[in-house]
Formats: structure tokens, sequence, C-alpha cells
């Protein structure tokens, strides 16, 4: 794999980042920018994760064969389209450096609105409840336990697997805890001041789907219009909040005015937020004392 080639040493960090950078660009669509920042990002990786510094002050050093060997596999997962939070093993959120697979989504940012809001609602002092429904990775949890230490936050998923990373994610933290458990199933007699959920929302036989092929699908797609747990979850959360508790949700960029609607059957207060983007992402309401 490394050596000599024309007189150009294609094992140097700088011909390395050069020829990953092009290849990402071509193979994926990517604009230079994310290009750099994907082949940094890997080659980081490969070398122990150093920092980006490191590949600056180092640009003109031959890496070893074995981590040459090791940062061309992870090139060739990325080109394959795989994200690259599963390949790296890790993805930051709200701050935070996650623990991704597989077995989860991966965190994006537009579901930081979700957090945002939730805090707004979450007092600093006091006893508060708060349940993530189908955590996940445990991000949404992991962000609210981290800012609210006076919050005792439940995080569940219906996965085992997901559940195991959220666990590894918050694993630090005394007021979290993890049950098993699809949607309210395993809380019955409990109740909850906030309710929050990024739950599945892509529409059966969506043409994106295709695109996230190597995330799982269950976590992905509800129903002919996307919006099957969405009703679930309106629908049985009342019988789980506290009087005057909210109930937060993210949904899909087309869902905001459906997801009102659902809501004014059973929630006061209701309206939709945007994210980063200007795009409606989160609905939700009050539960009606």
């Amino acid at each position: 794999m490394a050596g000599e080639c024309g007189g150009r040493n294609e094992s140097t960090i700088e011909n390395l980042l050069a020829r990953a950078r092009r290849d990402l660009s071509s193979a994926l669509g990517l604009q230079s920018v994310e290009a750099r920042i994907e082949a940094q990002a890997l080659l980081r990786h490969a070398l122990g994760d150093v920092s980006g510094a490191y590949l600056i002050a180092h640009e003109s050093e031959t890496v070893s064969a074995e981590q040459h060997s090791l940062f061309e596999s992870m090139l060739e997962r990325r080109l394959k389209g795989e994200p690259i939070a599963y390949i790296l093993g890790k993805r930051e959120f709200y701050g935070i450096d996650f623990r991704v697979s597989p077995d989860v989504l991966v965190p994006r940012p537009e579901t930081e609105l979700l957090v945002d809001l939730a805090l707004e609602r979450i007092p600093e002092k006091g006893s508060f409840r708060v349940l993530d429904l189908g955590t996940g990775s445990g991000i949404v949890a992991v962000s609210i336990a981290r800012h609210r230490k006076n919050a005792l936050v439940t995080a569940v998923d219906k996965s085992s697997r997901a559940l195991q990373v959220a666990r590894d994610n918050g694993k630090d933290l005394a007021n979290i805890r993890f049950v098993e458990s699809d949607w309210f199933e395993s809380l019955v007699g409990e109740h909850f001041d906030l309710i929050v959920s990024n739950p599945p929302y892509i529409a059966e036989g969506d043409g994106h789907l295709k695109d996230l092929k190597f995330e799982p699908i269950c976590a992905l797609s509800s129903g002919p219009d996307g919006l099957d747990s969405i009703r679930k979850i309106i629908e049985d959360a009342p019988g789980y909040l506290e009087p005057g508790g909210w109930l937060l949700f993210e949904h899909g960029f087309d869902q905001g005015a459906s997801c009102r609607m659902l809501l004014s059957k059973k929630f006061a207060d209701t309206g939709s937020w945007r994210d980063i983007s200007g795009i409606e992402r989160v609905s939700g309401g009050r539960r009606l004392t």
C-alpha cells in the first residue's frame, strides 16, 4: 500500500488527505470543505485519534503500513456510502461525543432543537421527571441529564442493542435510567413532567429511505404516512403526564400541520418549532389539567 510512485511518496499525510478529498468528492458528491473534513476525520482516527493540528504539523511524514491499511479500509467503507459516524464509532451532538453503532440512528444536528425546547421547560432546581421515548443512542436523554442534574431522566427503547449503546453513553450519570420498553409498555403507573421523543416518522416507500440503507429501518419508518408512531405517542402520552406536563417530539419537514391537528385532540398550547434551517421540526403541547 505504502511506497513511492513516480518519485512521489503516496503515504505521506499530505498526499493521503489530498487523494481522499478527491475520491470523497467524486464518489459522494461532497463539497470540497466537507470532503476535507471527512478525510481528516478518517486519517486522525487511523493515526490514533490525533488532533487536526497534528496533521498540519506532520503533513510531510509517512504513515506506517498498518496505519495506511486502516485508513484505506475506512475510506473504502465511506466511499460505499456508509455513514462516517459508524466508521468512527462516534458522533458529536450538543457538544458531547456520543458512541454510535449501526444499531442506532446517526445523530443529526436538527435534533438539538428538541433538547433546547426540553431544557426551556425544565427548572434548574427541584425534582422533575423526564421520559425519552425511543432513545436510540441516548443523545436526547443524556444531553438533558447532563444539563439538568436535578431531573430524573428515564430513557426507553424496545431494542436491547440500542439501549446498550445508550447505557454506554450515559454510564457516568446518576440521574438517568434505561428501560427496555415498546413505547409506554413497561411504564404502567408512572408519571412524568415532560415527555420527549424522536420517533420514526418517514413514510413507508419514501424514496429517501434508500439513502439511509445503513441505518436501522425500524427507527426511520412508521406506516404509510410516517405518522403511526406519532399517533401512538399522542394517544397514550396524557396517561403518563402530570397535569400541565409537556409532550415534545421531532417529525418530518412536511408533517407539522398534521402533528398539530393530532395534538389538538388531546393537548393544549399546541405548536411547532423550526430548526436551524427554518423547517418545522418539533411539535408538542401541554396536557390539559
